[in-house]
């Protein structure tokens, strides 16, 4: 198991790919902290996965609340185990035109999608920069790279995430840790499927002729899958050999 005796931490873990990144890890062996703002729903993942024989443990956290991060990073370190690995996954998608967008939709998006990466990125490192080991992994989307119609807030949230990415990456180079992101394009999860509702509800089109038009506005022939990431990030999680650090991996199918 590439990742026995390890420990690490997943914020937006349950449903999608966070699940999909905690059940990837844990069977690697790593001992995974599944946290979300929902608790019921890590507790699911957390139990699945314990299940099948893996270690999960399931916290409750709200990304944007520098108290309810503290509060993970003392949950995740508890009995002093020493976390390996932060996945910076908790995420929300926003869509509409550029005049319909309000401050209040900017600042929650940003908040969700690049804040909480900070904050959880901020709350993680000096533990892995006291044992020169660590590997953090950044949730981001093909949006983050290219823009496109009526995606303004969330591509720049995500841009935010790269940028940041990038910026933590050269901070921590020739430390032992590593900071990267992933940009998957559109994934087979509830967050697309409440997507696509939203276009039909807007243009009047099927569900199936709104996904079509999503995938052919980033030239995607299908929807990726939660799994397709999850193995993404498990590679970027290897301490086996020589990880890269500062990168952005585009998942477009």
């Amino acid at each position: 198991m590439k990742l026995a005796g390890m420990t690490a931490v997943i914020t937006g873990g349950g449903r999608g790919i966070g699940a999909a990144v905690a059940r990837e890890l844990a069977a690697e062996g790593a001992a995974v902290v599944v946290a979300a703002r929902d608790l019921d729903r890590v507790k699911t993942v957390a139990e699945s996965i314990e299940r099948s024989g893996g270690k999960a443990r399931a916290v409750r956290c709200d990304v944007t609340d520098p108290s309810s991060v503290h509060a993970l990073a003392s949950a995740a370190s508890r009995q002093g185990a020493a976390i390996d690995i932060l996945i910076n996954n908790a995420g929300m998608a926003h869509s509409a035109p550029l005049q319909k967008i309000t401050l209040e939709d900017w600042q929650r998006v940003f908040a969700v999608n690049a804040t909480g990466t900070f904050l959880c990125t901020q709350a993680f490192v000096p533990g892995m920069l006291e044992r020169k080991r660590g590997s953090i992994v950044n949730v981001a989307s093909v949006a983050g790279l290219v823009g496109a119609r009526y995606i303004a807030v969330y591509a720049a949230a995500k841009h935010a995430v790269i940028g940041f990415t990038r910026s933590v990456a050269a901070e921590l180079e020739g430390t032992g840790v590593t900071c990267n992101a992933v940009c998957p394009g559109f994934v087979d999860t509830d967050m697309t499927k409440e997507s696509v509702a939203r276009v039909a509800v807007k243009t009047g089109k099927s569900p199936d002729a709104a996904l079509a038009a999503m995938l052919a506005s980033s030239s995607q022939r299908r929807l990726i899958t939660p799994d397709e990431v999850a193995h993404a990030v498990l590679a970027l999680c290897d301490f086996s050999g020589q990880r890269p650090n500062g990168t952005a991996v585009t998942i477009a199918g």
